[in-house]
């Protein structure tokens, strides 16, 4: 085009958005067709080359040569007088080519050329961006914060593709600055005003999936299968695990010599304790290993419910109920029966109820004893007063005052 590059022209776009040279030419090649067709006509016969090897384009417009006089549609026809000062050699019914230069466009054309570039190339940058992330959905993406807000995070990819990660996704206990790396799942991709938007997310289950996978081969060749996740973020997390090979501990090989994978894994979740138990269909045998630590002395899985009675000595109903009550309730997620933990029946029956000891003890300590299963006296006192410390927030002069006005019940 009179020793003018298009690609060279628009340059700017075509390195800023990472777009490569073939899908640049036909971006280029649309733009023009639609200006050309608006200036000769829908049925203006025209041709458009776009030569990738040297980056330039040219433009031929087509006309029918016809009798003098006989031009209709001077887009269509040409007159044979005006055809044969190009080439003496025409005749009338062939085809006459003209090529079409970049000069011959006024400047409100150029401009015109150019939005519509700019517009087509941020269209064809998000769609592209779009269709690559949504095939991603689930999978684990690493990228730098790159600004953090009050409500979410704006991370950047490899390609300065932003992601966001919002509070909801986020572990509590994490905290980024700029320039931070961060590792998240590709939680959802919706498109926005005409914009992609990508989520992330650290608390969805997928993304302790996505990172055995990637810690524990056996996970990721499939010789071990995940039955099933649940998480309180940063807290707790169970997982449910089998292995069809026997020769293959399926636990044993998600925790790792000395717990060599698993560290990794808990690290990455900010100190996330992770239970890994076998699954199993025996549904006793399956409630009864969720709730692990705790060891239990009976079950009474209750028919044609979703309720199981669950049996166990007084020292191992905190163990199951756990701190905050984040063990037995994910037990219950995680098996997908409500759990009622009871004391054994041995159990001495002249205990009272912490309820009863409101008038001296103030109830935000009740509900904090009761909170970890310790809601009879006799619960509490049975437990060192260091143990109930690291079970519950509360102090140990507390519980030493607590513990002082209980015991007076049975002396």
């Amino acid at each position: 085009m009179d020793g003018i590059n298009l690609v060279e022209t628009f340059s700017e776009f075509k390195e800023f958005k990472n777009i490569d040279r073939e899908t640049m030419m036909h971006i280029l090649e649309d733009v023009f067709h639609g200006l050309l067709i608006k200036k000769f006509g829908e049925e203006s016969n025209i041709d458009i080359i776009v030569n990738i090897d040297k980056g330039d384009l040219e433009i031929w417009h087509y006309r029918e040569i016809v009798e003098d006089g006989e031009v209709e549609d001077e887009h269509l026809q040409v007159a044979f007088s005006d055809a044969i000062k190009i080439e003496p050699d025409f005749e009338v019914g062939e085809d006459f080519s003209e090529q079409i230069f970049l000069e011959d466009f006024g400047r409100r054309d150029i401009l015109s050329i150019r939005q519509n570039l700019v517009s087509k190339i941020l269209e064809y940058e998000k769609d592209n961006v779009y269709r690559k992330y949504k095939e991603r959905v689930g999978e684990i993406v690493t990228g730098e914060v790159y600004q953090v807000w009050k409500k979410e995070i704006l991370i950047l990819d490899d390609e300065d593709i932003e992601l966001i990660l919002p509070k909801s996704e986020q572990i509590p206990s994490d905290y980024y600055r700029k320039g931070d790396n961060i590792r998240a799942v590709v939680s959802k991709v919706d498109m926005r005003n005409n914009s992609p938007v990508i989520i992330l997310s650290r608390t969805s289950p997928v993304f302790l999936e996505r990172l055995f996978e990637a810690e524990v081969p056996e996970v990721y060749d499939g010789l071990i299968t995940i039955k099933n996740i649940v998480r309180v973020p940063g807290e707790r997390a169970k997982i449910a695990v089998e292995s069809y090979d026997d020769r293959i501990d399926p636990v044993g090989a998600c925790v790792g010599m000395k717990g060599s994978r698993i560290h990794g894994i808990v690290r990455e979740l900010k100190n996330e304790n992770i239970d890994v138990i076998n699954f199993t269909n025996n549904t006793s045998l399956y409630i009864q290993r969720s709730l692990s630590p705790a060891k239990i002395t009976s079950i009474n899985v209750v028919e044609d419910t979703s309720r199981a009675e669950v049996y166990m000595k007084p020292d191992q109903v905190s163990l199951a109920i756990g701190k905050g009550g984040f063990n037995i309730r994910l037990a219950g997620k995680l098996t997908g029966y409500e759990i009622d933990v009871f004391r054994d029946s041995d159990i001495d029956t002249e205990d009272v109820d912490i309820q009863e000891f409101d008038d001296e003890i103030d109830q935000w300590i009740i509900d904090e004893l009761k909170s970890i299963g310790c809601d009879t006296a006799k619960s509490v006192i049975e437990l060192e007063p260091a143990e109930l410390a690291k079970r519950t927030d509360l102090e140990e002069e507390t519980i030493l005052e607590v513990m002082k006005i209980l015991k007076s019940e049975f002396e």
